[in-house]
């Protein structure tokens, strides 16, 4: 039986006011990425997201960012790479201290795209994960997409896994349409929901030019702070349990 993991960010409470409707999003995924500080979420929301977890037998993964709550962690920052792994490190710890049994690390936003090209900060992050990893007595994976995180990973002994967005636009390179053009989000339940399958059955998306791109993905995301996030989760899976498809996390 084919098997994929979904996944989803969740806990990013901004204010105490949650951006999403996480008991909801977490009935239908195997993973949720949680906001740890760094650009949503606090003490509460962690232990929230810790206890539905558990509730609803989901994987977590830490979801660091650039300390940057003003802007969700969606703007670039220079950070010394120093400054950037003692930030993620907190941030990690914060969200164990909250009683979550943390499977994976996946950076958000503007660290997330930036991991991929830039090798200092792919580096911090993935020495930061490491130093979390040896405290918690086993290898944190790092998910994202491929670049200089996956090779720091890599280097530092991590296992890195592959996902593919399903709410968001794919250029004719594989990367994805930035934020600010058209094309570059996703709201249709029914194509999101196509897009799930063919992605498993044929590692294939179609980009905003037409052109068939190749995809390999171990997990598949959706935003859990997109409007039409719940009706897309629910699409997504009965989906995939009607063509067989296990939706189960890989951690």
């Amino acid at each position: 039986m084919a098997a994929i993991d979904l996944n989803a960010d969740l806990g990013e409470t901004v204010g105490g006011v949650p951006t999403a409707d996480d008991e909801a999003m977490f009935a239908v995924i195997s993973s949720a990425s949680v906001a740890c500080g760094g650009h949503a979420g606090d003490a509460t929301s962690m232990r929230e997201a810790a206890a539905r977890a558990t509730r609803h037998g989901v994987a977590v993964g830490a979801h660091p960012a650039y300390p940057d709550p003003a802007n969700f962690g969606r703007l670039p920052m220079g950070m010394p790479p120093d400054d950037l792994a003692e930030s993620v490190a907190m941030q990690l710890g914060a969200l164990i201290l909250a009683g979550a049994d943390v499977r994976y690390v996946k950076p958000h936003g503007a660290l997330y795209h930036a991991v991929i090209v830039d090798r200092s900060h792919a580096r911090a992050v993935a020495r930061a994960v490491a130093d979390q990893s040896a405290l918690i007595g086993r290898a944190l994976p790092i998910l994202g997409l491929d670049g200089e995180i996956a090779a720091a990973a890599a280097s530092a002994g991590l296992p890195f896994v592959r996902e593919a967005f399903l709410d968001r636009g794919y250029t004719r390179s594989g990367g994805l349409v930035p934020r600010t053009s058209p094309g570059a989000l996703l709201d249709d339940p029914v194509e999101v929901a196509a897009r799930a399958v063919r992605l498993v059955r044929e590692g294939v998306v179609r980009a905003e030019d037409g052109t068939e791109v190749f995809v390999q993905a171990a997990s598949l995301c959706l935003h859990g702070d997109s409007p039409a996030a719940v009706e897309m989760a629910r699409a997504v899976r009965s989906a995939l349990d009607a063509e067989g498809i296990e939706v189960r996390a890989p951690w």
